[in-house]
């Protein structure tokens, strides 16, 4: 261990004179923006190393157990077998968002310090200060954002368990926040029995002080928790409606834009988004949906395979919402992600299906990359028939009582997002960005196998191909994971192909990009062709999407109200029909005779009922898994697809509420439909019974 004054090295390979003060932005000598890596030092014996010692060289302690990686750069040091303590950090990295991950080992042989754990991705500023426990931040927190919390620890309660770690949400100086989200310094190993009886004696002290609105309620619900006997998914559900209950009495104003383009490199652009320049204002789906998908395949495959996927993920949402609002009570977040994930499959299928058609082989086969965002906007009449007429009554004149204003949004402010491949979303405040999706690539399938560190794996000279797309292979492979996230604050929420995100462009310019815009100062459509046209500058190999979405819930800076469709008034409307082009043609035709025929089906449904598909998907795709699918080729095309996703859902499970009884409900309209489709179809149709 030595005394040094702090320096950080440049990451730019290639600089002349790496070496930099501490606390610049940007090298002195390359204009590299500098990485400042703060890292958490696990046990006892780095909580007492001083301050201003640098250990191995290389790390820099800034106040106990917190060290800044003075040459990020290199690699860290990992050990050829991985040791046990490990593990659960690798195992556990989808809940990347809410935990921290291994980084390395230190270790200083003259000094004697054996090998000491580095974590990365930990609370912890970009001043190397530890962001504030839950119960330091509890009081001055709003009532959405107190259950918000309980929310999320609750969530990681059951996956933490699995891996005997649930002492790690039993700590109280292990808990912290980060605005709306809850972040775990460290994982501890389970050392006594726990229990969701524990849990709840844990947080009855952050109960004593909740705000009113919502004390009675999670007091009761604490107290359930406390009993010997209690069931996970009683407390599960409480918890939720209680949350959306909170979140339903904010204001919620949703505006959204986005736009594509095909840089100044690229010939053809293979990426769609929704919406774009030339959607539809009218459009009933927005503001609520939001999708970028970037295509793989080359000329005669990518661009098919992105617009397909938004025409069909356009076609089921806007049945799903209309279900959504006919809903008398509020519909759980694990059978909203059901259907979320079912759409997707279904999307997978329609594109696998077109493969199949043409006969494309391994590398041949065309696909995309997707990320979406839906709000779906459940009612407050779901709510109070939920938590009962009188509560819900009661929570109002609470509110009115702490002396808050109650203009209800009529919404339950929830937000589902989902990706496929490396487009990713991110959520974008005045304080900070948060980035919301993990990238499907070489890299992070190594850690979640628990085969490496993420900064190990990222030397592969294949770290970054992307390991699944959709439509490279049947729906059945892919591995989905939707999230649903609580707006309760103002902020963007941005979405964007690797055209934008390559390179940390958004970590390293969000706040030169979004300030502006949370601050008024240009439009939503200006902002989007801000970043793109940082996308064309600073990347600019590839083609870029970028759709936006801003949400606010402060009433007094909400903006003039743009008129949009109420969503009682979705309907389900066949997919609007694509700029006419020899690759690609979407029909949509209606069967007048089944139109008339009478249905104990909601219209949503019938109208998917009523859409004919003419898809041969009779042929599975052979793909060796290894085999990235970013190393597609682009064959020719010459065949046309008359598609469009209804009675796929339908076949691949529904994706409207309404579509997973259809057999039971009505046998000979299934049948009937079933008899008016194409061979292969008319058999799945039948094994159906």
């Amino acid at each position: 261990m030595i005394f040094t004054q702090r320096i950080i090295y440049c990451i730019n390979p290639n600089c002349n004179d790496p070496i930099n003060p501490e606390g610049n932005d940007f090298c002195v000598s390359c204009q590299t923006p500098l990485v400042h890596r703060y890292l958490w030092a696990v046990g006892s014996l780095s909580a007492k190393i001083p301050p201003n010692t640098k250990v191995a060289n290389r790390y820099e302690v800034i106040e106990p157990q917190v060290w800044l990686d003075t040459q990020p750069g290199l690699p860290p040091d990992v050990p050829e077998e991985l040791p046990k303590e490990v593990i659960p950090y690798l195992r556990l990295y989808q809940e990347w968002l809410h935990l921290p991950q291994a980084y390395g080992f230190a270790h200083d042989l003259e000094e004697g310090v054996a090998d000491i754990l580095l974590l990365e991705n930990v609370p912890i500023d970009k001043m190397g200060h530890i962001y504030p426990t839950i119960a330091e931040a509890w009081e001055e927190a709003t009532a959405v954002r107190q259950v918000y919390w309980l929310w999320q620890i609750f969530q990681l309660w059951t996956p933490l368990s699995e891996l005997g770690v649930t002492q790690s949400l039993l700590v109280q100086g292990n808990l912290r926040v980060e605005g709306w989200r809850v972040r775990l310094l460290e994982l501890v190993e389970t050392s006594y029995e726990t229990s969701l009886q524990k849990l709840g004696q844990f947080w009855q002290p952050w109960i004593a002080s909740a705000k009113t609105s919502i004390a009675k309620e999670l007091q009761k619900i604490v107290e359930q928790m406390c009993e010997t006997e209690v069931e996970l998914d009683a407390i599960t559900t409480q918890l939720n409606n209680l949350l959306l209950a909170s979140a339903a009495e904010l204001p919620l104003t949703l505006k959204v834009s986005g736009s594509t383009d095909v840089g100044p490199v690229m010939v053809q652009n293979e990426d769609s988004c929704y919406p774009n320049t030339v959607s539809q204002l009218d459009d009933t789906l927005l503001p609520y949906l939001s999708i970028v998908c970037d295509g793989i395949g080359g000329h005669e495959g990518g661009e098919v395979a992105s617009r397909l996927a938004v025409e069909s993920v356009k076609l089921q949402i806007r049945v799903l919402l209309a279900e959504v609002a006919t809903q008398s009570q509020l519909l759980s977040p694990e059978l909203l992600q059901e259907q979320l994930e079912a759409s997707l499959r279904v999307v997978n299928n329609v594109i696998s299906a077109r493969n199949n058609e043409q006969k494309r082989q391994g590398r041949e086969r065309m696909a995309t990359t997707i990320v979406m965002a839906v709000q779906i906007p459940q009612r407050s009449q779901a709510l109070a028939y939920t938590l009962g007429e009188a509560s819900y009554a009661q929570r109002l004149v609470e509110k009115l009582t702490e002396g808050i204003a109650t203009s209800q949004s009529n919404n339950s402010h929830e937000l589902y997002l989902a990706n496929v491949g490396d487009s990713r979303a991110y959520w974008i405040t005045s304080q900070y960005c948060h980035l919301l999706t993990i990238d499907d690539d070489v890299a992070t399938r190594e850690v979640r196998l628990a085969k490496s560190l993420y900064r190990k794996a990222l030397f592969r000279p294949d770290a970054t191909a992307i390991t699944q797309a959709l439509g490279t292979r049947d729906a059945e492979s892919l591995r989905l994971r939707v999230q649903r996230f609580i707006v309760e604050e103002d902020g963007i929420l941005l979405l964007c192909s690797d055209g934008l995100s390559d390179n940390n462009l958004v970590e390293q310019s969000w706040q030169d990009y979004a300030k502006p815009l949370l601050r008024g100062e240009l439009t939503l459509e200006d902002a989007v062709g801000n970043w793109i046209n940082l996308a064309n500058e600073k990347n600019g190999r590839d083609n870029t999407s970028v759709v936006l979405t801003y949400c606010r819930v402060s009433p007094e800076y909400i903006a003039p109200v743009t008129l949009t469709p109420p969503v009682e008034n979705l309907e389900p409307e066949p997919a609007p029909e694509l700029e006419p082009e020899p690759e690609l043609e979407l029909e949509l035709e209606l069967e007048e005779s089944q139109k008339e025929e009478p249905t104990s089906f909601t219209d949503s449904s019938q109208a998917l009922l009523d859409l004919q598909l003419d898809l041969d998907i009779s042929e599975e795709p052979v793909i060796d898994p290894e085999i990235p699918p970013t190393l597609i080729e682009k064959p020719k095309r010459d065949k046309r697809l008359v598609m469009v996703g209804g009675v796929l859902a339908l076949l691949a499970g529904g994706t409207s509420l309404g579509l997973f009884a259809w057999w039971q409900i009505n046998p000979q309209g299934f049948q009937q439909m079933c008899r008016q489709l194409p061979p292969t179809i008319q058999q799945m149709c039948s094994g159906g019974k």
